[in-house]
Parts: structure tokens; C-alpha cells; sequence
């Protein structure tokens, strides 16, 4: 069993009420690698500028997570395989909407993963959905959402 850990910081600025709804959801994301995110608030769900606009929210976190553990998984059963991936590029995409208990939700999460090799050794179509398919299966956050994960591969 492994234990991971993240530090999410806010703090009320001075000028702020804070009862009348209207501060700032700016915090920081300290990872024990030492690693500090700006995040806030999505604009989408509370208005600029008690938004900020340039961090990362917590909706783009989740896919970001979804696409990253599924992207490593990947690379692993790739090199298993002897294919030698040059890059990988996934725009992944995120709906939240209305679940069936009438909640709001990250519903549903596209991945859409475009990869490049090299050498001699390249896989055929069905090897790659396998794989995709292997590697989504292995996934640690896929397996721990309720959410529908799609992947659309680019090839």
C-alpha cells in the first residue's frame, strides 16, 4: 500500500469580507516533491475576478490525473512490447453536467491520445486499442471514479 499527500493552502486577504461571497478562491497545491501549483476556483463556476483565470482548477486537475495515469500505463506495456514511443499527446476533455442523482459531475472524460514512433517495430491499430484498452484497465484514478471514461485515440 502507498500513501500519497498534497497540501492546499488558502488564506482570506485583508481587504476581504468573506461573508459577502466575494474573495478570492486563489490557494496553492504543495506536492512532497516540492512542487507548487497555483490553483483556483474554475471562471466557469465562480465568476472572475474572484477567479483566476491562468490556474489550474480542480476540473482540469481530474482530467489531467485521468489522462496522465492512463498516458503512463501506456508507455510501460509500449516499451514491454519493444515499441519505442517518441511522443505522446493527449487533448483530453472533460463534461460536467448533471449525473442521474441530479448532482453536478465530471460525467464524462474523452482522452484522445496521439502517439508517435520509431523503428521498425510498429504497431498495428489492434495492437494499440489492446493496449489503450490494457492500460486504461491498469489505471489507478480510472479505476477509482464513477465517471465514463472514453478514449479516442488519433492515429
Amino acid at each position: 500500500m502507498s500513501s500519497y499527500c498534497a497540501t492546499v493552502h488558502w488564506k482570506k486577504q485583508q481587504e476581504e469580507k468573506f461573508v459577502d461571497n466575494q474573495y478570492s478562491r486563489h490557494h496553492l497545491w504543495r506536492f512532497d516533491g516540492g512542487l507548487t501549483v497555483p490553483a483556483s476556483s474554475s471562471p466557469d463556476i465562480v465568476p472572475l475576478p474572484y477567479s483566476v483565470a491562468e490556474n489550474v482548477d480542480p476540473e482540469e486537475a481530474f482530467i489531467a490525473a485521468l489522462s496522465s495515469c492512463h498516458m503512463l500505463f501506456f508507455l510501460s506495456l509500449c516499451a514491454k512490447k519493444g515499441w519505442v514511443v517518441t511522443e505522446y499527446a493527449d487533448e483530453a476533455v472533460g463534461l460536467l453536467t448533471e449525473n442521474a442523482e441530479g448532482k453536478m459531475a465530471m460525467t464524462e472524460v474523452t482522452l484522445k491520445p496521439k502517439v508517435l514512433f520509431e523503428g521498425d517495430k510498429q504497431p498495428s491499430e489492434e495492437e494499440l486499442e489492446g493496449v489503450h484498452h490494457r492500460s486504461h484497465e491498469l489505471c489507478f484514478i480510472a479505476n477509482s471514479v464513477k465517471s465514463e471514461i472514453k478514449l479516442e485515440p488519433v492515429y
